[in-house]
């Protein structure tokens, strides 16, 4: 059995969009406690390193 390679991340429609909604996960981070802050960034860069990948793929 073959086991499909995944392919680049789906390219968003608009890329802007895609790092506005990555950066709004930093939205209220002062209100949360500091043992979730690494966490937040770590979903923000992975989002932002998404949209840059989906952006470049293509050019918009």
């Amino acid at each position: 059995m073959t086991v499909p390679t995944p392919g680049p991340p789906p390219r968003p429609a608009d890329p802007l969009a895609a790092v506005d909604r990555a950066v709004a996960g930093l939205d209220g981070l002062a209100n949360r406690p500091p043992a979730e802050h690494v966490e937040a960034f770590e979903r923000v860069h992975t989002a932002l390193g998404d949209a840059l990948a989906a952006g470049s793929s293509g050019g918009a």
